[in-house]
């Protein structure tokens, strides 16, 4: 039995193939061990999401003021001579008008003292060959055409009708500064214009703001566009208006006026119904 068992050649054991992918790790072959449960916000257990939590920062008070000085000026009613400062030129013609501003700024302080030093120079120097009288023509007839602004300015000019186009900015504050110039330039009838904002007015003539400018003059070559800006501002601004502003409602109380609306139209509806 030995010698027969000994000449049995025994099965050939395939080897096992080795695989190319991936090594597969306990946590992948033993999912059943690892269920994920639903994240759990409640305190002290997990790790809170990123929220927006804008609204409930403190801000400064100077940005309070200024958020609850918007939202009043919505909510309270306010009469036409106020109003009227939210009527604002439109776009192209803001564009245009801005344009043609810029033409006319006034000078800064460093042209200015280059400029009077040089007619000092050359007055100097008529004088001293005797011929001061042709010297103030000169210098008459070089005066720049320039930009006028300053309420107190701009007030004068209207009153005495030299003005050719006043621009109002629209966010003086307080209002009552320039509430008044609407009327005095319709009276006079001066052509105006409400426009965005007394800081852009403001860079037109060298200061940080600016409640009010006025032409008073311009160059023959741009008589045509302030032609067309005046009548344009005619059309917007000649007639007052009548129409009050604000008195609009926050979120909720239109809420309740919509659902009220709503109420009362199908209370309507059944009362047709029964008839």
């Amino acid at each position: 039995m030995s010698s027969k068992a000994k000449s049995v050649a025994k099965p050939a054991v395939a080897k096992a193939k080795k695989s190319s992918g991936p090594k597969k790790d306990f946590h992948t072959t033993h999912p059943h061990l690892f269920s994920k449960d639903a994240a759990d916000y409640r305190v002290g257990r997990d790790i809170q999401p990123k929220r927006d939590l804008s609204r409930f920062v403190k801000w400064p008070r100077y940005v309070r003021l200024q958020r609850q000085r918007a939202i009043l000026k919505k909510r309270l009613k306010v009469p036409p001579s106020i109003a009227q400062f939210s009527r604002v030129l439109d776009k192209n013609n803001a564009d245009n008008l801005f344009r043609l501003l810029a033409k006319y700024r006034p000078e800064s302080k460093e042209q200015k003292k280059k400029r009077l030093l040089e007619t000092a120079k050359a007055r100097v120097a008529d004088e001293k060959k005797g011929a001061a009288k042709a010297a103030e023509k000169k210098v008459d007839a070089a005066k720049p055409v320039l930009l006028k602004y300053g309420i107190n300015h701009v007030t004068t000019l209207v009153e005495q009708k030299k003005a050719k186009l006043v621009i109002i900015a629209h966010d003086v504050d307080p209002i009552e500064i320039v509430v008044w110039l609407p009327a005095l330039c319709r009276k006079m009838d001066v052509p105006f214009a409400i426009v965005k904002s007394k800081a852009r007015l403001g860079r037109v003539v060298h200061k940080k703001t600016a409640t009010a400018v006025a032409l008073t003059e311009v160059k023959p070559e741009d008589v045509q566009k302030l032609q067309q800006i005046q009548e344009s501002a005619k059309l917007q601004f000649a007639e007052p208006t009548k129409k009050w502003g604000g008195g609009v409602l926050g979120f909720k109380a239109q809420a309740v006026v919509k659902r009220r609306e709503r109420a009362a139209a199908r209370e309507a509806q059944k009362r047709l119904e029964a008839k």
